[in-house]
């Protein structure tokens, strides 16, 4: 920050130029509709990120906006690259001027979604065009790149870390519940019954929550449980989802209740369920449904009890290191998240001439 405050009293001491978007860079749109898929040694970006790889490319180190679909999230395309109808090439009409990078920093800077028009999302480069932003000396550009980069490193880094977390978790998870010693039971036979939710009547408020497919979705002043329960998922995209019901509360008709027998441990049973992968049971096109009968035929590798809750609490510690928001490595993910946003924010704000 001091060499760049330094940088600044030295090259411009009195104030920073800013000058539109659409006069420092050429704003254009990628090329074509359909997503070329052949394979090639160049990634493809469409309106956010990479969607595939083709052996052309018409575009290199530079942002791209997204202006349908994703319309107003940044992406950096780095290196040779392809770039569809779906984003806007942001290209630097003089590199001299404008470092590609310290525009990238910049448009993220600006949050360009809240520019989005239409009920199908729409950003044109008209619409972004006309912003002014600081163009400060090339050399404090580049010093900025180099903190804000950093930033980006490190978030990357433990992104990295977090799927290879999820990856090992995963692998455990399949070893310690498939372990060929114990006897095969059908989940039938550990369960009173696997049911429906019946909940109808809920809003937006309520003395207890109502579990949906994905958790919790309304409220009600009536509950029917009060106690813990395996919800999954029984319609729609979300179809297979395990989680679990606490307190008291009620269950609505599109999510099934797992009701457990005595002497099977909960959580056992919910990382068994998960590693199922339930919505590969799913059927059906437009509304994908998995039904209480597909889930009592499933066949599971039972432990005793103390065996069962062993495996649980080794899983919940993986868990929580890939999975909580509020510890482990998406928490720290989120707060280098934040870091950068602040910094981004800090070093991008110039006083005018």
């Amino acid at each position: 920050m001091s060499k760049i405050n330094d940088l600044i009293k030295k090259l411009c001491p009195k104030g920073i130029v800013f000058k539109s978007i659409d006069s420092v860079a050429d704003l254009y749109y990628g090329k074509g509709n359909n997503i070329p898929k052949d394979g090639g040694e160049y990634p493809v970006y469409g309106c956010y990120g990479i969607v595939s790889s083709t052996s052309t490319f018409n575009n290199e180190d530079t942002p791209i906006v997204g202006h349908i679909g994703s319309a107003g999230k940044v992406s950096w395309g780095a290196g040779k690259h392809y770039v569809t109808y779906n984003g806007t090439i942001c290209n630097p009409k003089d590199k001299n001027e404008l470092n590609s990078r310290y525009l990238y920093h910049v448009l993220l800077d600006l949050h360009l979604e809240n520019y989005v028009k239409g009920s199908q999302p729409f950003l044109s480069s008209s619409d972004f065009g006309p912003i002014k932003i600081a163009i400060p000396p090339l050399e404090v550009q580049e010093e900025i790149v180099k903190i804000l980069d950093k930033f980006g490193e490190l978030e990357a880094e433990l992104e990295a870390e977090l799927e290879a977390r999820k990856s090992q978790y995963e692998f455990w998870r399949g070893q310690l519940l498939n372990n060929n010693k114990y006897e095969k039971v059908k989940i039938k036979d550990i369960t009173y019954k696997v049911s429906s939710g019946k909940c109808s009547n809920r809003s937006e408020r309520g003395l207890y929550p109502v579990y949906g497919s994905t958790g919790i979705i309304a409220r009600t002043d009536e509950y029917l449980f009060d106690t813990e329960k395996l919800l999954v998922a029984r319609v729609g995209a979300n179809a297979g989802y395990v989680h679990i019901a606490s307190g008291k509360y009620n269950v609505t008709d599109n999510t099934l209740i797992v009701d457990l027998k005595e002497n099977i441990d909960l959580k056992f049973m919910y990382y068994y369920l998960q590693n199922f992968n339930l919505n590969q049971l799913a059927k059906g096109g437009g509304q994908p449904l998995i039904t209480g009968g597909q889930i009592k035929e499933l066949d599971i590798t039972l432990p005793p009890i103390q065996e069962q809750k062993r495996i649980s609490n080794i899983l919940d510690k993986f868990d929580k290191l890939i999975n909580d928001i509020s510890e482990g490595l998406p928490a720290e993910i989120e707060l280098r998240r934040k870091q950068y946003e602040y910094y981004r924010n800090k070093l991008l704000s110039f006083e005018e001439v």
